[in-house]
């Protein structure tokens, strides 16, 4: 999943996305404990398309406090 893609994804994709490749990581190393993994690459990339949906899920959080902080008005 290039960053681009993860971008365009609502919040709510977004949180259904990490839930959805945390569990295909822990899949890949149930597979590996067991020496069934095809291809031992995907647990880089999926591990690496985690981190993007994460990152982009803690910019929208900081994004939105800034916005909710100035919306607040000054004392």
């Amino acid at each position: 999943m290039k960053p681009a893609e993860v971008k365009k994804l609502s919040n709510d994709d977004l949180k259904g996305e990490a839930t959805r490749l945390r569990r295909e990581l822990f899949d890949l190393r149930c597979q590996l404990t067991t020496e069934k993994v095809a291809d031992n690459s995907r647990i880089g990339k999926t591990r690496k398309d985690l981190a993007r949906v994460l990152t982009e899920q803690n910019s929208r959080k900081g994004a939105n406090s800034k916005v909710v902080s100035a919306a607040g008005g000054k004392k």
